[in-house]
Order: structure tokens, then sequence, then C-alpha cells
């Protein structure tokens, strides 16, 4: 049975609310507002290690790429210093471990990560290339 109010309700004037269960107050008012300043935080926590987990990756290609350029450039019978120079333009901070396996002149090498957070914990970046000696 529709009521003859329509969708409003009508005003129950002065006495006891015939709906106890209804409440005209804002009572949730400001709890959107206290979870999204709990979310906010998380969120941005969430973002940062992303952010610094692609940091981490770019470093490791470019760590790979500058093994495999000294690895060429040892096996071309360029010096040791030149090869080391080639790896610190590429990976500031990263150290190299040269070494003949045969016919192939191999490089290892190894970084602290670049973004602070994972150094913190002690992840090291290695990469590591071997060419042929001779300059083939």
């Amino acid at each position: 049975m529709r009521s003859p109010w329509g969708s409003r309700r009508p005003d129950p004037g002065p006495g006891p609310d015939p709906d106890p269960g209804h409440c005209d107050c804002d009572c949730d008012r400001g709890s959107v507002t206290a979870e999204f300043a709990t979310v906010v935080p998380a969120v941005l926590l969430v973002l940062a290690i992303c952010l610094g987990a692609l940091q981490v990756v770019g470093q490791q290609v470019r760590l790979t790429d500058a093994a495999a350029d000294a690895a060429r450039s040892l096996a071309r019978g360029d010096s040791v210093g030149r090869a080391a120079g080639l790896v610190q333009q590429a990976v500031q901070g990263a150290s190299m471990t040269p070494e003949r396996r045969g016919e192939f002149v191999c490089v290892n090498l190894s970084a602290p990560s670049s973004f602070a957070a994972f150094a913190a914990f002690g992840l090291t970046l290695r990469a590591g290339s071997c060419a042929l000696g001779g300059g083939l």
C-alpha cells in the first residue's frame, strides 16, 4: 500500500520517533575523511616501493650493458683502466673483476642498489659477461 504522502515521510511532530531505527543526524560525518587519511600513506608507500623497484631494474640493465661493453673492450686488448672507465660511466660505484676463462675474457660487476631503501637492506646487483678474446 502506497503512502498518501508519496515517497516523503510525514513530519511526526513532537513526541516519540515512530521509526527508532531512522536517524536524521549526520552520525557518519567525517568517517570518509578518516578512512582516506588512513589509506593515503599506505598507497604512497606502495607507490614508492614500485618506483624504487623500477629504478633498480633500470640499474640492473645498465650494469648488464656495462659488463658486456667492458668484456668486449678487454677482449680487443684495451687496458683494464679503460674498461673500468666504461663501467664507471654507466654505473657509478660499480666494482669490476676481470678474468680469463680459456679463450674468453669475462667481466663480473657488482654495485649496491641506487635506491636507498633497498640499499639499506643490503641489496647488491651483479652482472657478468664474456667475450671471445682477440677481438672476434
